[in-house]
C-alpha cells in the first residue's frame, strides 16, 4: 500500500529563521509543521539557518545595488525559481509577485513610509510598493493573513477588496524557553547583576528602537508615579539598543537618573530578564504586534502598552494588563501604580502566561496548517 503523497509547499521569506518578528513566524511554523507527514516543505530564501534536515533550501539571489531592485529582485527571481516545480501551495511572507497564501507581517508599505516613519517615498520604497500592489491585486492570492487587527486594519485600508479573504493569525511563543529558568533565582540574579534593591519594583522595557517604541514617556510615567509620593518608585531596566545618552540626559532631567538602568543588547538566556520583571511596558508609536509583548507574559509579567501596539488584541483590561494612551502620562502612570500595587502583580502576571498559553507555537502552526488544508481542498 503506498503512503500518500505530501502536500508541496514553498515558503518565501528572504531571511529564514533569523533576527527579525517575520523571520522568527515564518521558521518556528514551518519547522513544527515539516515534521507533520502530510507537508513536504522547500524554503526560498536568500540567508537563513538550518534548524533540521525537514526543509529543502533554494538560495534565491538578491540585487543590492541600485537598493531600489532589492525587493524587485528578491520578487521576479524567487517566482522564477518556484515557476515549474509543481508545488501545491506558496506561502509568501514577503512581497512576492505570485502566491496563495500571504502573511503579511507588517503594514502597506506607503503606509509605514508615510505615516510611521513619517517620510517621502524614495525609488527604492516606490519599488516595494509596486511589488506588493501587483501581488495582493494580481498575484491570486487566496488568503491574506495578518498578525494583528490593527495590521489588518492597514491593509483593507488600502486593499479593501481582499476584505473576504483576511484574517488574523497571531504570532505565538516557545513556551518551553521561559521554563528552563526559576523565577525567583532569575530576579536574585538580574538585581545583583545591576544592583537593584530587591524591594525596588521593576519595570522592563526591551527595544532595538528607544524612540519609537515609546521609552521617554515611560521615563516621564516613572517620574510623575514618583512625585505621587511612591513609598518605593520602580526601577526601569532598559534592555536593547539606543541613543543612550540622550535618554541617560532625560533621565537625569526628570530627576531619575538613579531609577533607570541600561543593560545594553541581550543575545543569550533573555528569559531571566522578563522573569524578573515586576511589569512590561512597549509606548510605541506603531507595531504591527510587538513579539516582546507574549514573551514577557509568558513570563508571567503583567504588560502595558499602547494603543498602537497589535499586542493589544491579547490584553483583557485590569486582568493581564492594560492598553493606555501613549501621550496621556497621567494615565500610564496611574496604570504603572496599579500593576505595583501589593498582589495585583501576582494575581495579573498569572493572568498574563495563562495567554501565552493560548498562543503557543504549536497552536499557531496548527492554525496555519488549517489555512493550508482549506486552499488545498478548494
Amino acid at each position: 500500500m503506498t503512503s500518500p503523497r505530501k502536500a508541496k509547499i514553498a515558503v518565501v521569506i528572504p531571511k529564514y529563521g533569523l533576527v527579525g518578528g517575520g523571520e522568527r513566524f515564518a521558521a518556528e511554523v514551518t519547522e513544527r509543521l515539516a515534521m507533520e507527514s502530510d507537508f513536504e516543505f522547500h524554503v526560498f530564501a536568500n540567508r537563513w539557518r538550518v534548524f533540521s534536515d525537514r526543509v529543502t533550501f533554494h538560495r534565491v539571489p538578491v540585487v543590492r545595488f541600485p537598493r531600489f531592485l532589492t525587493t524587485v529582485s528578491f520578487a521576479a527571481l524567487a517566482n522564477r525559481q518556484i515557476a515549474g516545480q509543481n508545488f501545491n501551495l506558496v506561502h509568501a511572507h514577503d512581497r512576492i509577485f505570485k502566491a496563495d497564501l500571504f502573511t503579511m507581517h507588517g503594514v502597506p508599505h506607503r503606509f509605514w513610509v508615510s505615516e510611521v516613519r513619517r517620510k517621502g517615498m524614495s525609488l527604492f520604497d516606490l519599488a516595494t510598493a509596486w511589488v506588493e500592489k501587483k501581488m495582493v491585486e494580481e498575484g491570486g492570492c487566496r488568503r491574506f493573513l495578518a498578525v494583528s487587527q490593527l495590521a489588518l486594519g492597514k491593509f483593507l485600508e488600502q486593499y479593501p477588496a481582499a476584505g473576504r479573504l483576511a484574517e488574523v493569525v497571531y504570532p505565538g511563543v516557545a513556551l518551553s524557553r521561559f521554563e528552563r529558568f526559576d523565577g525567583a533565582a532569575a530576579s536574585r540574579e538580574i538585581r545583583d547583576r545591576y544592583g537593584i534593591a530587591p524591594q525596588s519594583p521593576l519595570l522592563l522595557f526591551v527595544s532595538m528602537n528607544f524612540e519609537l517604541k515609546g521609552l521617554e514617556r515611560i521615563m516621564r510615567a516613572i517620574a510623575m508615579h514618583r512625585k505621587g509620593g511612591a513609598t518605593v518608585p520602580p526601577t526601569l531596566l532598559v534592555v536593547g539598543k539606543g541613543n543612550r545618552r540622550k535618554f541617560e540626559a532625560i533621565a537625569r532631567d526628570l530627576d531619575i537618573a538613579g531609577l533607570v538602568v541600561f543593560a545594553g543588547v541581550w543575545e543569550q538566556d533573555i528569559e531571566k530578564l522578563y522573569l524578573a520583571g515586576d511589569a512590561f511596558v512597549m509606548l510605541s508609536d506603531f507595531d504591527t504586534f510587538g513579539m516582546a509583548v507574549l514573551e514577557a507574559m509568558a513570563a508571567s509579567c503583567p504588560v502595558i502598552v499602547s494603543q498602537q501596539v497589535g499586542a493589544r488584541d491579547l490584553v483583557a483590561e485590569g486582568v493581564n494588563g492594560f492598553v493606555v494612551d501613549r501621550q496621556d502620562i497621567g494615565q500610564i502612570s496611574e496604570r504603572l501604580a496599579t500593576v505595583l500595587q501589593p498582589g495585583n502583580r501576582e494575581r495579573m502576571g498569572y493572568a498574563a502566561r495563562q495567554t501565552a498559553e493560548e498562543y503557543s507555537w504549536e497552536r499557531v502552526a496548527e492554525r496555519v496548517a488549517e489555512v493550508y488544508r482549506t486552499l488545498l481542498t478548494h
